[in-house]
């Protein structure tokens, strides 16, 4: 997700946010906070508001981000009836030396 994507739909959350408080409170959080409606910078954080919406738009049409999950429904393999041994024949690491490293010892006293 781009940058200005991610402004835009943090501006389109705080605009909800601010419209659910209109709704059910009758309290406009922005204009309490930057002097009134008509204040130039309370019109400027609505008109960002508006554009971000314009951009979050375009989650409707992006390939990218269109469902939950869209991208594991596009990378996963379909192979009906075959399964995948990917890793099934992998050489397991020796753990053991991880966990006991005095078998080194061991092993040589075996040798000699």
């Amino acid at each position: 997700m781009s940058t200005l994507r991610k402004i835009a739909l943090a501006l389109t959350i705080i605009g909800a946010l601010n419209w659910g408080l209109i709704g059910l409170f009758r309290f406009d959080l922005v204009a309490a906070i930057f002097g009134g409606q008509t204040a130039g910078l309370s019109r400027l954080i609505y008109t960002l508001v508006g554009l971000s919406g314009l951009i979050c738009l375009s989650y409707f049409f992006d390939r990218e981000t269109a469902g939950a999950g869209a991208n594991e429904r596009r990378n996963t393999q379909t192979t009906v009836g075959q399964p995948n041994y990917g890793t099934e024949f992998a050489e397991d690491p020796d753990l053991d030396l991880a966990y006991n490293p005095s078998r080194d010892e061991y092993e040589k006293k075996e040798e000699e």
